[in-house]
């Protein structure tokens, strides 16, 4: 049967490139991008898409119950996939409130359009709600413990990780309640083409690129496990064909390396493929600053239950992933240039102070 997807947040830097992979791979299936088009969602993302007879775009926010209803029904959706979501910790500090509207009242309102929508066509089994959350939801891993698995209790540390948490519950609570069909998916951090430069890897490598400080957080050993863009699309699509309803899945790249190596690896290799760098070695702008509020040491996905039960595993490793997405960058300048805004740089200041 022929999907019909209604994206969320399918502008974004997670959402563009499940779009772009699902067209690709699923050239056949309907895809209808709903996007509020906030400061990290781009049109551009999507833009070798416009021409495509099976591609829609809607300016709108998840929020609008009437346009959501009027979605669904219009364009016959089998299949929502939620990335819609304020996802940046830094800001959730400095403005909370955003990240409680979106991400926990939009997907209260997606789920409840679904369910009507759902109820309405007799419940088809097909149907899908897949929902994509983060794995900061658990909280944060001392050294030795072990990764994070589906059943690990919730203990979000951030407002942008308890809103997380709270939308996880709702969709949870939804299957549970109603019998919706819903998945959820927590994957550790994402890295690839079309990130908002706000981010780790991609403000290093601009910033290489501009000659300017590398702001590292407080002593720079806080730990991630990060995830090669691709790679998540890649085990959605497996989730979405061959996931069971109500099941919550972990998605992670096998890579957990230190904030401060991950930034040495960049450096190194920036130093080898972008031609003409200000300063080089690039590791000579490397300038630890004070610490992030409530700074979480360690996350660590365990996705064995995923690898076991639906035969994913990632294909990228973090220097294959890396070097790409860094490639990606140097050759698409124009695309982050114009997001280097006024607000982006009052914003930058905000958060780690001026630097030259």
């Amino acid at each position: 049967m022929h999907k019909h997807l209604l994206v969320t947040g399918g502008a974004g830097f997670i959402g563009s490139n499940f779009v772009n992979y699902w067209h690709e791979k699923h050239p056949q299936d309907k895809i209808i991008v709903l996007d509020a088009l906030t400061y990290a969602g781009n049109r551009q993302n999507l833009i070798n898409l416009e021409n495509s007879p099976n591609f829609f775009f809607i300016h709108g926010d998840i929020c609008d119950r009437p346009l959501v209803d009027n979605l669904l029904e219009a364009e016959k959706i089998t299949t929502i996939a939620h990335f819609a979501a304020e996802s940046h910790v830094d800001r959730s500090i400095l403005t909370p409130s955003t990240f409680i509207q979106t991400n926990i009242i939009g997907t209260f309102t997606l789920l409840e359009s679904f369910r009507h929508y759902w109820q309405k066509q007799n419940q088809p089994s097909a149907y899908r709600f897949l929902h994509v959350s983060t794995d900061e939801v658990y909280g944060s891993l001392k050294a030795h413990e072990s990764a994070f698995k589906e059943n690990t209790p919730y203990a979000p540390n951030s407002p942008y990780s308890a809103s997380k948490a709270g939308s996880d519950h709702l969709v949870r609570a939804y299957y549970h309640t109603y019998n919706l069909p819903t998945i959820i998916t927590n994957c550790s951090n994402n890295y690839g083409a079309y990130h908002f430069p706000e981010k780790l890897i991609p403000l290093m490598c601009i910033n290489i690129l501009l000659g300017k400080s590398l702001p590292v957080y407080g002593d720079g050993q806080n730990i991630r496990d990060w995830l090669y863009v691709k790679d998540h699309c890649s085990a959605l699509d497996v989730v979405l064909n061959k996931g069971k309803e109500g099941e919550t899945y972990n998605i992670g790249g096998n890579n957990e390396v230190k904030n401060i190596d991950l930034v040495e690896l960049i450096c190194q290799i920036m130093d080898e493929i972008a031609p003409n760098l200000p300063v080089k070695p690039a590791n000579q702008l490397i300038t630890y600053v004070k610490d992030r509020a409530g700074h979480d040491r360690r996350y660590a996905i365990d996705s064995s239950k995923l690898q076991k039960e639906l035969g994913w595993k990632p294909k990228a490793t973090l220097e294959s992933g890396l070097r790409s997405t860094l490639q990606w960058y140097i050759n698409n300048q124009q695309w982050w240039q114009p997001l280097l805004s006024t607000d982006y740089q009052k914003y930058y200041q905000q958060v780690y102070g001026t630097f030259k």
